[in-house]
């Protein structure tokens, strides 16, 4: 063992013996491993013990490590939390990833809008929006609300269709054929329309008997009054809610609310099922996979994602800071609450802790259960069949994706004549029309993998040149290479941890391979200015006609054979910089595209601009709008009417000149 290992261990007199939170750092500064403990000295001093001892992926923790801090806490329960952030915000790369084995679609209904509007939706983090799920399939979510909206008639037309409506004074086909309230254009008020998106979630949590109730007495008064065009669509309604109540599986017998987790795995991995249980059917259900890094038991595991899990749901709805007053503050949905009971596969080595904290989180009691007979171990067995499937399907993705990426690094190695295989790579790409709004794109790929996290677009701010492609991207390797804010100065990176935070800093990996777009003169002018600032990075470009690799002041091409997984890389590497780089492009050209018009009228700030097209919905619509009508947006009187009104035919009249 040499003298330099554990050098930097603190004295076990040092370190406090209540509870805490611990983080490992290594050489540079940055966090690799976050951890909790009850008892901090007893925990920490388990890793520094002879490393034989250990399990791999920890000694090799460890032997990374150059320094240990800790963070003291009052209860287990605080440092859990303290724990969560912290991975979530410093990604350390040592800890445990728990990856969705898949993306869920969920029914979303966006009860922060005004008009709240159902949807289907992957993203679970807006604000105000009631998620109900996860589906196994889209298909799923679009049949159910083709049957909610025959009872609860609540748009679900986009945000620009529903601003073309209102400027139009006209619905939507579905507003014609009463499949949708239309509230675009007065036809049901904000406070119906909400009550009608309130009463679908209520639906959708699971209360239904009041609806189908009220529905069916609704419809045998219609028929009683010989109504039967209004008895017909009530039943209809009916009809339809009863369809999505059938949607739902039964589970058990009786109308319990649990949630069911099932772990299974070996050596290498593992995949955790859950299925979501709420009235005795079940309301959704969601998987992980686990790379096991580490000496972490298959118990261990599963208490630490039942921790996760349970923390976003209380990161999302924190029912003890206050009491809900309104719909858009109920603190739990279908699966967002707590239930009071959890079946599981295996009992988690936390489960005292766990049935501790999430009852006080809950307000009564919740138990976690190995059910050993009967129908709740039969369910059990179930999600484990899932959880099976899903740990075989990914091994199976797994090993493909793995092998074909590994192939190509060392392919491009092997042809490129690298001291290693290039791990991270990253692409650059500009995009202009006829030099205007340019901008440059930064993709990121590592281990084969694009990482789209550290994607990046860049505003080209020097106009002089304006067709230059070689300058513009000599200025971006400038910027992206440099820690001054003046792009023009040319440092290297360094100092890449943020003493504050113990995060990176923006572009403080240096990639092992930099790869343009373009033939031989495009890298040779990346090359220099790569020499210029005096940063040392392999750099080569990928021509589009013929797929040529260009390689700095060599005059023939490398030719990877077409079929080959590296080329392959480098062509997903630079078609995805080049969507990057368009998409940003496109969206810097239509914001200037949409307001120039309006920027050129004095008096008319970006609020207004932005009152007026929120009225209108379009600038087309606000060119043929006359001045009385302007003075219908906010902020605008009689006096700014008709100066807007005036530049806008003014503008008008000379483009029908040109």
């Amino acid at each position: 063992m040499s003298e330099e290992y554990l050098a930097w261990r603190p004295p076990t007199r040092d370190i406090p013996t209540t509870p805490g939170v611990y983080r490992f750092l290594d050489a540079e500064g940055r966090v690799i491993y976050v951890g909790k403990a009850k008892n901090l000295r007893a925990r920490l001093t388990n890793y520094f013990q002879d490393p034989a001892l250990l399990h791999p992926r920890t000694a090799q923790m460890v032997a990374t490590a150059r320094s240990v801090q800790w963070t003291i806490v009052n209860t287990e329960i605080e440092a859990l939390t303290l724990e969560y952030q912290w991975i979530n915000q410093l990604s350390p790369r040592f800890n445990v990833i728990f990856r969705d084995d898949k993306s869920y679609p969920y029914l979303s209904v966006t009860m922060g809008e005004e008009f709240p509007r159902v949807a289907i939706s992957r993203d679970r983090k807006r604000k105000g929006t009631r998620y109900f799920g996860p589906y196994a399939k889209v298909w799923a979510i679009r049949e159910t609300i083709d049957l909610l909206i025959d009872a609860f008639p609540v748009r679900t037309c986009s945000a620009g269709v529903f601003r073309r409506a209102q400027a139009q004074g006209r619905p939507c086909l579905l507003g014609y054929i009463d499949r949708c309230s239309a509230p675009c254009v007065g036809r049901i008020s904000p406070e119906d329309h909400r009550k009608l998106a309130e009463d679908l979630c209520h639906f959708m949590e699971g209360n239904a008997q009041p609806f189908t109730r009220n529905l069916e007495q609704q419809m045998k008064v219609a028929a009683a009054a010989q109504n039967y065009e209004l008895a017909a669509k009530k039943r209809d309604q009916l009809t339809a809610l009863r369809k999505v109540q059938e949607r739902n599986q039964i589970a058990f017998e009786k109308p319990i609310d649990a949630d069911v987790f099932a772990l299974e795995g070996d050596e290498l991995d593992v995949a955790v099922h859950a299925f979501y249980v709420r009235g005795g059917r079940v309301r959704g259900t969601q998987g992980w996979v686990i790379e096991r890094v580490d000496e972490r038991t298959k118990e261990q595991l599963l208490g630490e994602l039942l921790e996760r899990v349970y923390l976003e749901r209380a990161e999302r709805h924190d029912t003890k800071k206050q009491a809900p007053t309104s719909i858009d503050d109920v603190a739990h949905t279908t699966i967002d609450a707590i239930p009071p009971l959890l079946l599981v596969s295996q009992m988690p080595t936390n489960h005292a802790f766990l049935e501790e904290w999430l009852s006080t989180v809950r307000g009564s009691t919740v138990k976690l259960n190995v059910p050993a007979r009967g129908e709740k171990a039969r369910f059990v067995e179930t999600v484990s069949d899932n959880a099976s499937h899903a740990l075989q399907v990914y091994r199976t993705k797994r090993a493909g994706d793995v092998t074909q990426r590994g192939v190509a690094l060392e392919e491009l190695q092997e042809a490129l004549g690298l001291e290693s295989a290039p791990l991270r790579i990253e692409c650059f790409d500009i995009s202009h029309t006829g030099g205007q709004h340019r901008v440059a794109s930064m993709v990121v790929f590592e281990d084969g993998a694009p990482r789209k996290d550290a994607y990046r677009t860049f505003n080209i701010v020097d106009e002089e040149e304006k067709n230059d492609d070689t300058a513009a991207m000599s200025q971006v390797l400038r910027r992206r290479f440099s820690h001054a804010e003046d792009s023009t100065v040319a440092q290297p990176v360094s100092g890449a941890i943020d003493a504050d935070t113990g995060r990176p800093r923006r572009f403080s990996y240096r990639p092992d391979l930099l790869v343009v777009d373009g033939g031989l003169p495009q890298v040779n002018a990346a090359a220099e200015t790569l020499r210029e600032i005096g940063v040392t990075v392999p750099v080569v470009g990928l021509a589009k006609r013929l797929e040529e690799v260009w390689i700095p002041n060599v005059p023939y091409p490398v030719i990877l054979p077409r079929s080959s997984a590296s080329l392959y890389l480098l062509q997903h590497l630079r078609d995805e910089s080049h969507r990057f780089a368009i998409r940003k492009h496109r969206a810097k050209r239509g914001k200037a595209q949409t307001r120039s018009a309006l920027d050129a009228i004095p008096g008319l700030g970006q609020t207004r601009q932005k009152d007026l097209l929120r009225t209108f919905g379009s600038l087309r619509a606000i060119r043929e709008a006359s001045v009385e009508q302007l003075q219908a947006a906010p902020g605008i009187g009689p006096s700014l009417a008709g100066t807007i009104h005036e530049a806008l035919s003014a503008a008008k009249k000379v483009e029908a000149s040109q």
